[in-house]
């Protein structure tokens, strides 16, 4: 089989790499001349583990190409994926989906044949409905399908969700569409990966559902955080309690400064504009989504705090800046809240993160960045750890101490233990437990 991937970004790279090592033909189609050129020379530009190795092996193999050619891309594909971005519309919150309904037009513009298009990117309710009109519309006599066909990959372990997914959700109505993604997909059937077929929407809305029930959870585990400082419990044996549950499970059950990243922000706030313009609005995720903003501001409090309640003329060593570890992804990262309220508290931040400092210089370009994790500590007056990267879990803590002004630590991702913490002579805050101060020999 050949397929055409429209978009080179995370889901279309990912996806398109993936399919390619099931055997699949594939052509990954990108506007973007320059980032096409960086791929064809073997420059991946996004970090996601493994990623490089994949894409160099299946475009040895001859399964993988890149190109700005989508005309040439279609020329015998059997289905054209569209995943290209739906971020957030400035205003109203709604997803933007103009470069949808771009590549829809471009799609018939140069289908020939039975095509099957399918929508790989998030998109609310009704969207597939729409790209079948526009074609429709821009090419009366075409002969397709549309189907939708969500992704829920988790950056960090992306081709692993790929590979071995919980399950396959295809929105597609004829049978004719249903056994070309079926021969896609052999590869996961063969080992038994359930494969939900359903309508056009029910598979659009699953994707968001899917996302908003997690950021639900994160966002509960997190207010449960709070209440456990409040009363004295410890978030990690409530979760544990909880997660042992098989009805509730022991994922997203980790409190931390809320959630971030391409997907859960953006995803939330669509589908509550979905809700509200259907007449239906959900009054429990426009909750999650105002308690999450809410929580990011909140941790600066948080830090500030745990310095003496002033960081005015202090030194603020931070490491991790991403919204989660394994990616270069500053989407929406708790940093981007954090960090510039810290700033204006009159702080010097310094940080440091193993993979998003690039993109992280664009988005606070007034930082103090340094090239490794002791270097960020030297002199600084705290240390806060705002990603749980592997790295940051074991620290020397004798050296941590020696560099830093003050033994004082602010983890907001629970690594280290407060006892441990207590007698390695820090004042330790973390979120859900209680903070101990330093022990004294």
């Amino acid at each position: 089989m050949r397929i055409a991937m429209i978009g080179t970004g995370y889901v279309g790279l990912v996806s398109g790499t993936c399919f390619s090592e099931f055997g699949i033909e594939v052509v990954c189609v990108d506007k973007d001349a320059a980032k096409i050129d960086m791929l064809k020379g073997g420059e991946i530009p996004i970090y996601e583990p493994g990623l490089d190795a994949l894409v160099a092996s299946n475009v040895k193999a001859g399964r993988l190409s890149f190109t700005t050619d989508l005309a040439e891309a279609m020329k015998g594909a059997q289905a054209v994926f569209i995943a290209v971005g739906t971020p957030s519309r400035r205003g109203d919150g709604h997803a933007d989906l103009s470069y949808v309904y771009g590549a829809a037009r471009e799609i018939a513009e140069t289908m020939s044949g039975y095509t099957v298009v399918v929508t790989k990117s998030t998109v609310p309710v009704g969207t597939g409905r729409e790209v079948a009109r526009i074609i429709k519309e821009t090419r009366p006599d075409a002969d397709f399908d549309v189907c939708s066909n969500p992704e829920f990959l988790r950056e960090g372990s992306a081709i692993n969700d790929f590979m071995r997914p919980d399950r396959v959700v295809i929105g597609a109505e004829s049978e004719r569409a249903q056994e070309v993604m079926r021969q896609l997909y052999r590869v996961l059937y063969l080992i038994e990966t359930p494969i939900v077929f359903t309508s056009l929407e029910s598979s659009e809305l699953i994707k968001y559902a899917a996302n908003t029930f997690l950021a639900t959870k994160i966002t509960f585990i997190n207010e449960i955080a709070d209440l456990c400082e409040k009363v004295g419990a410890d978030v990690h044996d409530v979760s544990r309690g909880i997660g042992l549950d098989g009805r509730i499970g022991k994922k997203f059950l980790h409190p931390g400064p809320g959630y971030g990243g391409s997907c859960f922000p953006k995803d939330t706030v669509a589908l509550v504009k979905t809700a509200q313009d259907s007449g239906s609005p959900l009054r429990i995720v426009e909750t999650v989504v105002d308690i999450n903003d809410k929580r990011k501001k909140a941790m600066a409090d948080k830090i500030i705090a745990a310095c003496g309640g002033s960081v005015a003329g202090k030194t603020i060593a931070v490491l991790g800046l991403t919204f989660k570890p394994n990616t270069d992804d500053m989407r929406d990262a708790a940093s981007l809240s954090i960090l510039p309220a810290l700033k204006a508290a009159g702080a010097t931040v310094r940080a440091y993160d193993p993979e998003g400092m690039d993109e992280a210089k664009k988005l606070m370009p007034d930082l103090d960045y340094r090239d490794d994790a002791y270097a960020t500590l030297e002199g600084a007056d705290a240390l806060v750890i705002l990603t749980e990267w592997n790295q940051f879990r074991s620290l020397d803590l004798g050296r941590v101490k020696s560099l830093l002004k003050a033994p004082v630590m602010v983890d907001l991702r629970n690594i280290y233990e407060p006892a441990e913490m207590a007698r390695a002579g820090f004042a330790y805050s973390c979120v859900g437990r209680p903070s101990v101060a330093a022990e004294t020999a």
